[in-house]
């Protein structure tokens, strides 16, 4: 079966519902998924797409969209969790890096959990080192290896690959050229991964 690419970037809220759960999926339903991050942010910027931004209907909508779901998944958030974050990029650095070393599914889950369940904004103190030590990484070496200029030009070359697939939002599922955006998705990419169409 195709794997799947699975584009996401810390700092979306929808993505906490999918990071969470991915791992169970892949286990019990013989999947695999390619975890990569990117900055949506940057991607959302220069598509003047901010999503909740000075949208408080749609951003309530969104909060008790995700806790209707949550608990279908196993999942007790406190919420409204802390958004927007304004170190997302800096998170995503630390993703990046993280996917170089091997522990970025990891630091994805300890870092939404802390987001979501214990109200730490993602990329900043004291998320970073609370997330970093629960999977045993040394928080001072990631921080610093995180801020260099090859983990930051790293990150950009991602998301511009994101870019280039035609990614606009997280979580975004790809099978091949085809995109399946929105945690809702995730059984449609997995058909489409397994049969080449839907159903």
């Amino acid at each position: 079966m195709t794997a799947i690419d699975f584009w996401f970037s810390i700092g979306s809220t929808y993505s906490y519902l999918t990071v969470m759960r991915l791992g169970g999926v892949a286990r019990d339903r013989g999947v695999s998924f390619t975890w990569r991050s990117f900055n949506v942010r940057h991607i959302m910027v220069e598509q003047n797409n901010v999503p909740f931004k000075g949208k408080p209907v749609k951003e309530a909508y969104m909060w008790r969209d995700i806790e209707r779901r949550a608990p279908v998944h196993g999942l007790a958030p406190t919420l409204p969790a802390p958004y927007p974050c304004p170190e997302l990029p800096y998170a995503n650095q630390v993703a990046t890096l993280a996917a170089q070393e091997g522990w970025l599914e990891d630091y994805a889950r300890a870092t939404y959990r802390n987001w979501f369940e214990r109200g730490q904004p993602n990329g900043e103190e004291p998320n970073l080192s609370n997330s970093l030590a629960a999977i045993g990484q040394d928080p001072e070496r990631v921080t610093r290896a995180a801020q260099s200029a090859t983990i930051r030009d790293a990150l950009a070359r991602e998301t511009r690959t994101a870019q280039d697939l035609g990614v606009f939002g997280s979580p975004t599922f790809a099978v091949g050229g085809e995109l399946f955006w929105g945690d809702d998705r995730l059984d449609d990419a997995i058909a489409w991964a397994r049969h080449g169409r839907l159903g």
